[in-house]
């Protein structure tokens, strides 16, 4: 027998039990690889679908601004002959105010919007030109807006503003007063400060709102509410 025809020989059968092996052997290699395949893809599509539902959750959240409560709600039903409600906030120097501090005595809450601006400007101005006419007819004037204590500080030093300055920064007081409330601009609305006043008399009620001010003669007309209590 030749050397080829040995070698030929020599090689196991397909039937054989050797050859049986290498076949369970591949098919259990190619079922093996087919089950992690199979589970990547999935894993993948778990991930995809997490990844998209996470996509679809952050615009729910970008779309409920503040206005998506009543912003009427905002508004206190705060009227004439109530009850002033109480405060206790900071002013500028670091010193903390209450409606207490002010028990027995006239007192005029004026709100605005927002410190070092024009029509704020004046409107502070005003009432520091007129604090000592105030404090004769027995009258206290705080000012109150949601600015930090720095920036009040900082308007007071550059207006040299006579009159303490409060920082509502969390709208408690602003909104207590009805000061806080819908507003727009430029077609856009928004909930800020609306400018106003309220004068309380020396039993704790409230005698005068004006809301929506005007600047101009605004301190006067106040003035002269006061003097009349």
């Amino acid at each position: 027998m030749s050397k080829k025809s040995r070698k030929k020989s020599s090689k196991a059968p397909s039937g054989s039990p050797t050859a049986k092996k290498k076949a369970a052997k591949t098919r259990a290699s190619s079922q093996t690889t087919s089950a992690k395949t199979q589970r990547t893809a999935a894993s993948k599509s778990v991930a995809t679908i997490a990844k998209a539902g996470s996509h679809k959750a952050a615009p729910k959240q970008l779309n409920s601004p503040k206005l998506a409560s009543s912003p009427a709600g905002a508004k206190s039903g705060l009227a004439e002959g109530d009850k002033a409600p109480a405060f206790r906030l900071p002013r500028d120097g670091g010193e903390v105010v209450t409606l207490g501090d002010y028990a027995g005595q006239k007192l005029v809450l004026f709100f605005y919007p927002r410190a070092d601006t024009p029509g704020c400007t004046r409107e502070a101005i005003d009432f520091t030109r007129l604090a000592g006419a105030f404090s004769a007819a027995g009258t206290a004037v705080l000012g109150i807006s949601a600015d930090p204590l720095k920036a009040q500080e900082k308007f007071r030093d550059k207006h040299s503003l006579g009159v303490p300055l409060i920082s509502d920064e969390q709208h408690q007081m602003l909104e207590a007063y009805g000061a806080w409330g819908e507003k727009s601009m430029y077609g856009k609305r928004f909930l800020g400060i609306l400018r106003t006043t309220i004068l309380v008399g020396a039993d704790g009620k409230v005698a005068r709102i004006w809301r929506n001010v005007r600047v101009d003669g605004h301190a006067d007309a106040v003035l002269e509410a006061a003097r009349s209590l």
